[in-house]
């Protein structure tokens, strides 16, 4: 049983409603390799922030925290329990920690000249330049994901103020209980192939080749996320299909541990459960525990490969 799962079973039985804080599942036919809720779960219990936008759309962390803020107290008006899932480390953070963010209007030139400079000198020199104006946002960011050092030097070049600065924390919204699911590494790992191995078989590759009929891309930023990037550039003829498989699987592992370590530093009041007989159970009585001391409380599940 996975978060998806587990946080079904528990919103079923619990009169809940899912707000995704999945960073790719807000755009629309981008199904299979999201891992988007079937319809048969999503009449099961009500899901938002689920195909939102357009792949070609702009979406933001800024925009994400205003549309899960609204959604959550609609659940609450609604006198139902909100369960905030997914493993988007940043947009969880941005819930349950009282981020503050720069609501600031992308700037194309700018993103496109500072992608330009990172395909030309590299992720590094472009951190680097980051670092120099904001070495506590760099400090955060990896300096491979080019895509968030834009933004926060794009902020910066708007405001003359550093993104960290914006990124300030106030008490949060909502009181929340924190789940988090783990397991053995090598069964994390097992369960990730098979995953990669069984999108495959349900037609990723028609859903990609599907999204470049329709005019996305393979440059815009959604379909850089796992799975579309890999193959896009089997689409591309740039690597066999058995590569970008292969590919997909490497980079979903990378990715769980960079998980692992977003969660254990961001927030250390995380119940971690190990995944096994009986764990909906567990985590149904940890729910009514924390409902008795907090009438009004959420909570988020977010999966954490073991140490």
């Amino acid at each position: 049983m996975g978060k998806s799962a587990l946080a079904l079973e528990l919103a079923e039985s619990l009169g809940g409603e899912i707000v995704s804080a999945d960073s790719r599942q807000v755009y629309r036919y981008m199904d299979i390799g999201t891992g988007k809720p079937s319809r048969e779960d999503r009449a099961r219990v009500p899901h938002h922030l689920i195909g939102v936008v357009d792949p070609d759309q702009d979406f933001s962390l800024a925009l994400y925290q205003r549309l899960a803020y609204q959604a959550i107290d609609e659940i609450f008006r609604g006198g139902h329990l909100p369960f905030l899932v997914g493993g988007s480390g940043l947009y969880i953070t941005a819930i349950t920690s009282g981020l503050r963010i720069p609501e600031i209007p992308p700037d194309p030139e700018l993103r496109q000249e500072l992608e330009a400079l990172a395909r030309s000198r590299g992720a590094e020199w472009l951190h680097q330049k980051l670092m120099e104006v904001d070495p506590q946002a760099a400090g955060r960011v990896d300096p491979r994901n080019v895509r968030r050092v834009v933004r926060a030097l794009e902020v910066y070049r708007a405001t003359g103020v550093p993104f960290s600065h914006w990124q300030r924390r106030e008490p949060p919204l909502y009181a929340a209980l924190m789940l988090g699911l783990t397991m053995e590494r090598g069964d994390l790992y097992r369960r990730i192939d098979e995953r990669v191995d069984r999108m495959i078989a349900l037609g990723l590759v028609d859903e990609v080749r599907g999204l470049a009929a329709r005019g996305y891309g393979f440059d815009l930023p959604a379909m850089s996320g796992l799975g579309y990037g890999e193959v896009g550039r089997y689409l591309q003829g740039k690597i066999s299909l058995g590569e970008a498989v292969q590919m997909i699987k490497h980079r979903t592992h990378r990715f769980v541990r960079h998980q692992y370590n977003w969660f254990r530093l961001s927030d250390p009041n995380i119940r971690w459960l190990q995944v096994q007989s009986g764990l909906a159970k567990l985590a149904r009585n940890l729910v009514a525990e924390h409902l008795e001391r907090c009438c009004a409380g959420g909570f988020f599940l977010a999966d954490r490969p073991p140490t």
